[in-house]
Protein backbone atom coordinates (compact mmCIF):
# COMPACT_ATOMS: atom_id res chain seq x y z
CA UNK A 1 0.00 0.00 0.00
CA UNK A 2 1.19 3.49 -0.89
CA UNK A 3 0.34 6.79 0.83
CA UNK A 4 1.47 9.86 -1.11
CA UNK A 5 2.13 13.17 0.61
CA UNK A 6 2.34 15.81 -2.16
CA UNK A 7 4.77 18.64 -1.51
CA UNK A 8 2.17 21.37 -2.03
CA UNK A 9 -0.20 19.79 0.50
CA UNK A 10 2.31 20.00 3.36
CA UNK A 11 1.94 22.50 6.15
CA UNK A 12 3.69 25.82 5.52
CA UNK A 13 4.93 28.71 7.62
CA UNK A 14 6.97 31.69 6.44
CA UNK A 15 8.49 33.83 9.20
CA UNK A 16 10.65 35.91 6.91
CA UNK A 17 13.98 34.59 8.17
CA UNK A 18 12.59 31.03 8.04
CA UNK A 19 10.48 29.39 5.35
CA UNK A 20 9.33 25.90 6.44
CA UNK A 21 7.27 23.05 5.03
CA UNK A 22 5.94 20.36 7.39
CA UNK A 23 5.35 16.82 6.14
CA UNK A 24 3.63 15.99 9.43
CA UNK A 25 1.74 18.01 12.04
CA UNK A 26 4.11 20.47 13.71
CA UNK A 27 3.82 23.57 15.92
CA UNK A 28 0.58 25.39 14.95
CA UNK A 29 0.00 23.17 11.90
CA UNK A 30 -2.20 20.11 12.47
CA UNK A 31 -3.38 17.48 10.01
CA UNK A 32 -5.16 14.50 11.63
CA UNK A 33 -4.17 12.31 8.66
CA UNK A 34 -0.46 13.16 8.91
CA UNK A 35 0.64 13.15 12.54
CA UNK A 36 3.65 10.95 11.84
CA UNK A 37 4.39 7.57 10.28
CA UNK A 38 5.53 4.54 12.29
CA UNK A 39 8.17 6.00 14.68
CA UNK A 40 8.80 8.93 12.34
CA UNK A 41 7.41 12.11 13.92
CA UNK A 42 8.75 15.10 11.97
CA UNK A 43 10.18 15.88 8.55
CA UNK A 44 10.60 19.63 8.20
CA UNK A 45 12.09 21.25 5.11
CA UNK A 46 13.62 24.57 6.18
CA UNK A 47 15.16 27.45 4.26
CA UNK A 48 16.95 29.84 6.59
CA UNK A 49 17.92 33.31 5.40
CA UNK A 50 21.50 34.52 5.79
CA UNK A 51 22.29 35.25 9.43
CA UNK A 52 19.01 33.75 10.63
CA UNK A 53 18.48 30.84 12.94
CA UNK A 54 17.01 29.27 16.03
CA UNK A 55 18.14 30.65 19.38
CA UNK A 56 18.95 28.17 22.15
CA UNK A 57 15.96 25.91 22.79
CA UNK A 58 15.36 22.58 24.52
CA UNK A 59 14.46 19.09 23.32
CA UNK A 60 13.68 15.91 25.22
CA UNK A 61 13.19 12.23 24.30
CA UNK A 62 13.64 12.56 20.55
CA UNK A 63 16.21 11.41 17.97
CA UNK A 64 16.92 14.47 15.81
CA UNK A 65 18.68 14.19 12.45
CA UNK A 66 19.77 17.15 10.33
CA UNK A 67 20.72 16.87 6.66
CA UNK A 68 21.85 20.01 4.81
CA UNK A 69 21.00 20.20 1.11
CA UNK A 70 22.58 23.58 0.41
CA UNK A 71 24.48 26.13 2.48
CA UNK A 72 25.64 25.25 6.01
CA UNK A 73 24.26 25.20 9.55
CA UNK A 74 26.11 26.30 12.69
CA UNK A 75 25.29 24.09 15.69
CA UNK A 76 26.01 24.61 19.39
CA UNK A 77 24.65 22.62 22.34
CA UNK A 78 24.83 22.20 26.10
CA UNK A 79 27.03 19.09 25.75
CA UNK A 80 29.79 21.39 24.53
CA UNK A 81 29.48 20.47 20.86
CA UNK A 82 29.99 23.30 18.40
CA UNK A 83 30.50 23.05 14.67
CA UNK A 84 29.19 23.49 11.15
CA UNK A 85 27.11 20.99 9.17
CA UNK A 86 27.82 21.08 5.42
CA UNK A 87 26.12 19.31 2.49
CA UNK A 88 26.97 15.60 2.47
CA UNK A 89 27.16 15.52 6.27
CA UNK A 90 24.57 14.09 8.66
CA UNK A 91 24.11 15.13 12.27
CA UNK A 92 22.37 13.00 14.90
CA UNK A 93 21.40 14.44 18.26
CA UNK A 94 19.73 12.23 20.87
CA UNK A 95 17.85 14.60 23.16
CA UNK A 96 17.20 11.92 25.77
CA UNK A 97 16.72 13.31 29.28
CA UNK A 98 17.17 16.84 27.94
CA UNK A 99 19.46 18.98 25.78
CA UNK A 100 19.46 22.59 24.60
CA UNK A 101 20.99 23.77 21.35
CA UNK A 102 21.02 26.57 18.80
CA UNK A 103 21.05 26.37 15.00
CA UNK A 104 21.99 29.25 12.71
CA UNK A 105 22.75 29.74 9.06
CA UNK A 106 26.54 29.70 8.87
CA UNK A 107 26.42 32.25 6.05
CA UNK A 108 25.33 35.88 6.29
CA UNK A 109 24.52 36.35 2.60
CA UNK A 110 23.18 32.96 1.49
CA UNK A 111 20.08 30.87 2.15
CA UNK A 112 20.72 27.49 3.77
CA UNK A 113 18.37 24.63 2.88
CA UNK A 114 17.99 21.59 5.12
CA UNK A 115 15.81 18.72 6.26
CA UNK A 116 15.29 18.09 9.95
CA UNK A 117 13.90 14.75 11.08
CA UNK A 118 12.54 13.71 14.47
CA UNK A 119 12.19 10.04 15.40
CA UNK A 120 10.74 8.63 18.62
CA UNK A 121 13.42 6.68 20.57
CA UNK A 122 12.82 3.16 21.83
CA UNK A 123 13.53 4.24 25.40
CA UNK A 124 12.90 7.54 27.17
CA UNK A 125 15.37 9.28 29.45
CA UNK A 126 18.54 8.30 27.59
CA UNK A 127 21.78 10.16 28.19
CA UNK A 128 21.93 12.99 25.59
CA UNK A 129 24.49 12.41 22.84
CA UNK A 130 25.66 13.79 19.51
CA UNK A 131 27.32 12.57 16.31
CA UNK A 132 28.21 14.15 13.01
CA UNK A 133 29.80 12.53 9.99
CA UNK A 134 30.38 13.18 6.30
CA UNK A 135 29.07 10.54 3.88
CA UNK A 136 29.83 12.53 0.75
CA UNK A 137 32.61 10.20 -0.40
CA UNK A 138 30.25 7.21 -0.09
CA UNK A 139 27.50 8.66 -2.26
CA UNK A 140 27.24 6.94 -5.62
CA UNK A 141 25.28 7.73 -8.76
CA UNK A 142 23.07 4.69 -8.24
CA UNK A 143 23.13 3.58 -4.63
CA UNK A 144 21.67 3.51 -1.13
CA UNK A 145 24.04 4.91 1.51
CA UNK A 146 23.22 3.89 5.07
CA UNK A 147 23.71 6.96 7.28
CA UNK A 148 21.96 5.98 10.55
CA UNK A 149 21.00 2.69 12.19
CA UNK A 150 20.34 1.17 15.60
CA UNK A 151 23.64 -0.75 15.62
CA UNK A 152 25.83 1.79 13.76
CA UNK A 153 26.42 -0.85 11.07
CA UNK A 154 28.49 -0.09 7.98
CA UNK A 155 29.91 3.03 9.61
CA UNK A 156 26.53 4.71 10.03
CA UNK A 157 25.54 6.98 12.90
CA UNK A 158 23.82 5.42 15.91
CA UNK A 159 20.10 6.02 16.32
CA UNK A 160 18.23 4.73 19.36
CA UNK A 161 15.38 3.13 17.44
CA UNK A 162 14.83 0.20 15.06
CA UNK A 163 15.34 2.40 12.01
CA UNK A 164 17.70 2.31 9.04
CA UNK A 165 18.03 5.67 7.30
CA UNK A 166 19.52 5.76 3.81
CA UNK A 167 20.39 8.63 1.51
CA UNK A 168 19.77 7.31 -1.97
CA UNK A 169 20.96 8.58 -5.34
CA UNK A 170 19.62 7.35 -8.64
CA UNK A 171 20.99 8.31 -12.04
CA UNK A 172 18.85 9.41 -14.96
CA UNK A 173 16.91 6.51 -16.52
CA UNK A 174 18.50 4.00 -14.11
CA UNK A 175 16.84 1.65 -11.62
CA UNK A 176 17.43 1.02 -7.93
CA UNK A 177 16.01 -2.01 -6.10
CA UNK A 178 15.49 -2.41 -2.36
CA UNK A 179 14.57 -5.81 -0.98
CA UNK A 180 13.82 -6.78 2.61
CA UNK A 181 12.38 -10.08 3.79
CA UNK A 182 11.26 -8.73 7.18
CA UNK A 183 7.87 -7.14 7.61
CA UNK A 184 8.78 -3.47 7.49
CA UNK A 185 7.31 -0.04 6.75
CA UNK A 186 8.98 2.60 4.58
CA UNK A 187 8.93 6.35 4.03
CA UNK A 188 10.48 8.16 1.06
CA UNK A 189 11.23 11.89 1.06
CA UNK A 190 12.42 13.35 -2.24
CA UNK A 191 15.23 15.88 -1.85
CA UNK A 192 16.01 16.57 -5.50
CA UNK A 193 14.76 15.37 -8.89
CA UNK A 194 11.90 12.93 -9.42
CA UNK A 195 11.07 9.26 -8.84
CA UNK A 196 8.78 6.59 -10.20
CA UNK A 197 7.73 3.77 -7.89
CA UNK A 198 4.90 1.33 -8.55
CA UNK A 199 3.29 3.74 -11.00
CA UNK A 200 3.46 6.69 -8.59
CA UNK A 201 5.38 9.80 -9.68
CA UNK A 202 7.17 11.76 -6.96
CA UNK A 203 8.78 15.17 -7.32
CA UNK A 204 11.00 17.30 -5.09
CA UNK A 205 9.38 17.72 -1.66
CA UNK A 206 6.94 14.84 -2.09
CA UNK A 207 6.77 12.05 0.47
CA UNK A 208 5.50 8.49 0.20
CA UNK A 209 4.56 5.99 2.89
CA UNK A 210 4.78 2.30 1.98
CA UNK A 211 3.45 -0.76 3.78
CA UNK A 212 3.14 -4.47 2.95
CA UNK A 213 5.84 -4.42 0.25
CA UNK A 214 8.96 -6.60 0.18
CA UNK A 215 10.64 -5.40 -3.01
CA UNK A 216 10.72 -1.80 -4.16
CA UNK A 217 11.93 -0.71 -7.60
CA UNK A 218 12.83 2.94 -8.16
CA UNK A 219 13.29 4.68 -11.50
CA UNK A 220 14.00 8.32 -12.30
CA UNK A 221 13.47 10.15 -15.61
CA UNK A 222 15.88 12.93 -14.58
CA UNK A 223 17.91 11.55 -11.68
CA UNK A 224 17.12 12.01 -8.00
CA UNK A 225 18.31 12.21 -4.41
CA UNK A 226 15.96 10.98 -1.67
CA UNK A 227 15.82 9.90 1.95
CA UNK A 228 14.69 6.32 2.47
CA UNK A 229 13.47 5.34 5.94
CA UNK A 230 13.29 1.61 6.76
CA UNK A 231 10.93 1.61 9.78
CA UNK A 232 9.31 -0.85 12.17
CA UNK A 233 5.73 -1.83 11.43
CA UNK A 234 3.41 -0.89 14.26
CA UNK A 235 1.15 -3.67 15.43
Amino acid sequence: MLFKRPSLERGHANHGWLDSYFTFSFADYYDPNFRGFSVLRVINEDRIQGGGGFDTHEHKDMEIITYVLDGAIQHKDTLGNSGVIYPGEVQRMSAGSGIAHSEFNHYKDKVSHLLQIWIFPKVKGLKPSYEQKSFKDQFGKNSFTLVASQTAKSGSLTIHQDVNLYIAHIAKDKELVFSNEAKRTYWIQVCKGDLLIKGTHLQEGDGLGITEEKELKFKSPEGAEFLFFDLPTKE
